[in-house]
């Protein structure tokens, strides 16, 4: 009995270090740096929706335009950032700029009294998402072994979601006590401790450029067929995904507080943190095309359901399902990006694909706003069902691997 108890452990121990092998140094700083930009992000995102049309009066469209345009603005430069970085071989100098900015204009969400003025901070602080994305996550998988890419996107996107569920929780907390402004005043704190924290990140010296080694272009026709299929399908499947700040004004639409409403984001991120890193690993065994189709089939049922939702017990569901689907496609399709681009190209197709998505979230914002104001808020998810339909037959199309090789 003794001795299967002690090889009971010894097999439990086990299963622990399995969970972190292949996470590297680079990827726990990484990881720490995403947590605290999160604490910082989640205590001020969230809260900006609510903020925009309980404190400001406006609409749903405002709501819409601000999201959209935050992300069209940073996917610009990802891009931009993926292919300079490629080119001088460089990733820390975008990461510690991209993340400095972002951590510096945050507070300035205190000072707005017009929805047009939030808009214009909303865009400034995605600039610095925009200069660090491509290339922090062409580090994390230059951090790692192919084999275990899927698990470790998926360990940074889980310490990303823990960082916005303690972002959240203390937005849900301090929200009575100090009120809009000063909680954003208050969100600086974690986020230059997240800019200190980059100052550990060791990045490999470039090696020597070889003269067989191909120039870095910058173009979408330099990317493979396939990638660039994916791209496609990724970026119309974007336009109808209607974001997390729907799901809030559901939530009020049916008639909960902004208090019980943030209770629910929180929610929805304690779901994702908790299935992130298993979608990553089943990732690298199966295949990043089959996590990812399963996903669209998951908001296409979320989508579905947010049609008939008309109380709390159906919209606490669907934002539990809403944290399966997002936890499926977050971290997988970064990894299917780098797994289906050039070695030279990591940060380009980041880039590439980040601009893509992120360019149709401006037109898919407006448009998800426009017909939640002006038919009904069922409209809205309706159109996120029709285009994530459309997307998932153009996945048809798409070739994955089927095992990731180290």
């Amino acid at each position: 009995m003794g001795r299967n108890k002690e090889i009971a452990i010894e097999m439990i121990k086990h299963k622990k270090v399995k969970i972190f092998d292949g996470i590297t140094r680079n990827i726990f700083i990484l990881g720490f740096v995403s947590l605290f930009t999160d604490v910082s992000s989640q205590m001020v995102f969230p809260l900006i929706p609510l903020f925009l049309t309980t404190v400001l009066g406006a609409g749903a469209y405002a709501v819409g335009v601000v999201e959209g345009a935050a992300e069209t603005t940073a996917s610009l430069l990802k891009v931009v950032s993926g292919h300079w970085s490629d080119k001088i071989k460089k990733r820390k100098p975008f990461v510690l700029f991209g993340y400095s900015l972002s951590s510096l204009t945050k507070p300035l969400f205190a000072f707005a009294n017009v929805w047009f003025f939030v808009l214009f901070v909303r865009v400034v602080e995605r600039v610095g998402k925009g200069l660090r994305t491509a290339p922090r996550d062409a580090l994390v998988a230059e951090s790692c072994d192919a084999g275990v890419r899927g698990k470790a996107y998926g360990f940074h996107r889980a310490m990303d979601g823990i960082g916005s569920i303690l972002g959240a929780v203390l937005a849900f907390l301090l929200l009575p006590i100090l009120g809009y402004r000063n909680i954003f005043l208050f969100a600086f704190i974690p986020g230059i401790i997240a800019v200190f924290v980059i100052l550990f990140v060791k990045e490999k010296n470039a090696p020597a450029k070889g003269p067989q080694e191909k120039p870095v272009k910058l173009s979408f026709k330099e990317l493979p067929k396939n990638l660039r299929l994916f791209i496609i399908v990724s970026s119309i499947f974007t336009l109808g995904h209607f974001g997390y700040a729907f799901l809030l004004l559901r939530a009020k639409n049916i008639g909960l507080s902004d208090n019980m409403a943030i209770l629910l984001y929180v929610l929805f991120y304690v779901v994702y943190t908790i299935c992130i890193i298993p979608a990553g690993i089943l990732s690298d065994k199966i295949g990043r095309k089959s996590v990812l189709v399963a996903g669209y089939l998951v908001f296409a049922i979320t989508s579905f359901g947010l049609i008939y939702t008309s109380n709390i017990y159906n919209i606490l569901l669907f934002f539990v399902i809403y944290g399966i689907f997002y936890a499926m496609i977050d971290g997988v399709q970064r990894a299917f990006v780098v797994d289906l681009a050039p070695k030279h190209l990591k940060a380009t197709a980041l880039g590439t694909f980040h601009t893509a998505i992120g360019l149709v979230a401006l037109p898919g914002g407006f448009i998800a706003g426009l017909l939640w104001d002006k038919i009904r808020p069922e409209a809205t998810f309706l159109y996120g069902l029709i285009l994530v339909i459309i997307s998932m037959f153009l996945f048809i199309f798409v070739k994955g691997k089927t095992k990731i090789a180290n």
